[in-house]
């Protein structure tokens, strides 16, 4: 009876600790804060963010890295704390919503949906690292006016440091995420200059 005993408790611990590998820690969750940008007066009064495209492969629940070199570096356990086109839509509503404190901005996806006198179309065609460890935003616009029939279009290419300690134990994702940032802040800008009709970065 002890020999088999001996043999139930190293079973019972040997799966115990199989399933202690295989378990994983709680992922990291993480949000795009938004930044202030230069105040401007004038501007469509309504304007409607619509339902923001992503490449395929941004969309899932962990952040990229990096897509170079033919191959996709994503961070496991540290995710997107809601759905990432969703939250750059909030982001940008937020930050347009500062730039043109006369215009009222709401996304598509909401319960708010007055008729808009502009709307923004945006496809995210990239948003992570590259092979110098530099955060690419890029994106293409559609701005469109009530009672105009031609719409401004524009591509955005924003190429943003990541921060030197970037590469310090527990940093490096919060480093990206500020990038990210930083990158989104310089596309409402660039948004904004399409709604107030004016030559804005590319």
């Amino acid at each position: 009876m002890s020999g088999g005993w001996r043999l139930a408790r190293l079973v019972a611990l040997g799966l115990t600790m199989m399933l202690s590998a295989c378990s994983s820690p709680e992922p990291v969750l993480y949000t795009i804060a938004a930044v202030p940008g230069p105040v401007q007066t004038g501007g469509p009064k309504v304007v409607q963010l619509r339902q923001i495209g992503l490449a395929r492969y941004l969309e899932r629940s962990q952040i990229v890295q990096s897509s170079e070199n033919y191959r996709l570096d994503v961070r496991a356990n540290d995710w997107w704390g809601e759905p990432l086109a969703a939250m750059l839509s909030r982001v940008l509503i937020e930050e347009l919503g500062q730039r043109l404190p006369q215009a009222l901005v709401f996304g598509e996806a909401g319960a708010v949906s007055p008729t808009p006198d502009a709307t923004i179309e945006l496809n995210v065609q990239r948003l992570d690292e590259d092979a110098a460890g530099m955060l690419i935003l890029q994106a293409q616009a559609s701005v469109g006016f009530k009672g105009r029939a031609a719409t401004t279009l524009r591509n955005f290419r924003f190429v943003t440091p990541i921060a030197a300690n970037a590469r310090a134990q527990g940093a490096e994702t919060r480093d990206e995420v500020a990038a990210i940032s930083t990158a989104t802040g310089q596309l409402a800008d660039g948004l904004a200059a399409m709604l107030l009709g004016a030559p804005g970065p590319r």
